[in-house]
């Protein structure tokens, strides 16, 4: 079972008062209803049985119908069935707020207020949305993604007000081929958005794995962040023992000043320690900086025999 379809499956588990219901229902239709204006017939169509059983049983709460079910084939590969609820959609289109005395329909925009007026509703409204035409990424796999898709702007552009006005997620508008995709790319965003519909225990295996692939990432940085430090370390440390060397060959250490003397000696002694730590292992103790500033001038010291050679 993919992640996308356990979310949906711990969704459609969920009860959900009357006016959160009709919340959850009027998202499906806004997403994934298709209705014939003539007769008002309404026809659902998802992949999910979960979904299907979810929405049957809603329609029957609601508003006592009994939808009829279909089973096919998918045609791509004919791997999977689609499910597709066919049902007599005026009453429930004229409660929701989609078709009015006038008899004019319109799926795109949501005109009834009363069915978002509580904060619980919207939550309802999001979960439906998700389980119309919502997908998730594998945490497991790669970046986190989430989506929501829709064939209209406006029905995208009501979903990405709501996410960021009312639950501040921060969600994204983008086109596509068959529409618009509302999307968050931000795994503690995605955490609350799954919060927010109620899949808990999906949220609690994403932040799980939210927070290991984390740590895995610190400890991957300090790690890096270190090696680079000491290899850093290394071709500064050989450097200095090449300029040290070359002037012992040259003119001999002991011409060197004593405190260059004493630096160039401990760092032929010891090539494998930082400059902090070659101060320590001085007489008179001495600070990074200054090991720093006195290696500096070694090197300086070096260049100018190297110019006269």
């Amino acid at each position: 079972m993919s992640f996308t379809t356990a979310i949906k499956k711990e969704i459609t588990q969920k009860k959900y008062a009357v006016c959160c219901s009709k919340a959850f229902l009027a998202a499906v239709l806004s997403l994934n209803g298709v209705v014939k204006t003539t007769s008002f017939i309404v026809e659902i169509t998802t992949s999910n049985p979960a979904t299907a059983r979810f929405i049957f049983l809603l329609l029957k709460k609601l508003y006592s119908l009994k939808a009829h079910l279909r089973i096919q084939k998918k045609f791509v590969l004919k791997k999977n069935y689609i499910y597709i609820l066919t049902f007599d959609g005026k009453d429930v289109l004229y409660d929701l707020g989609f078709l009015h005395k006038d008899k004019n329909l319109n799926l795109l925009i949501l005109k009834n207020a009363c069915c978002l007026s509580k904060k619980c509703c919207k939550k309802a409204y999001l979960a439906g949305s998700f389980v119309a035409s919502g997908s998730i990424n594998d945490p497991n796999n790669g970046s986190y993604h989430l989506e929501i898709a829709s064939l209209y702007y406006e029905n995208a552009k009501i979903l990405q007000s709501m996410m960021n006005d009312f639950f501040n997620l921060n969600s994204k508008i983008i086109e596509r081929k068959k529409g618009f995709v509302v999307y968050l790319k931000i795994g503690e965003k995605i955490g609350d958005f799954l919060n927010i519909i109620g899949a808990h225990p999906s949220l609690l295996k994403f932040e799980d794995i939210r927070i290991l692939k984390d740590m895995r990432n610190s400890v991957n940085r300090i790690v890096n962040c270190e090696t680079a430090n000491l290899n850093k370390v290394i071709k500064a440390s050989l450097r200095q023992v090449e300029n040290i060397q070359f002037i012992d060959k040259k003119i001999g250490i002991n011409k060197l000043p004593l405190k260059l003397k004493e630096v160039a000696t401990a760092r032929l002694l010891y090539p494998d320690l930082n400059l902090r730590e070659l101060g320590f292992m001085l007489k008179e103790k001495l600070s990074k900086s200054t090991v720093s500033y006195r290696l500096k001038k070694i090197e300086e010291f070096a260049a100018k025999l190297k110019q006269g050679d």
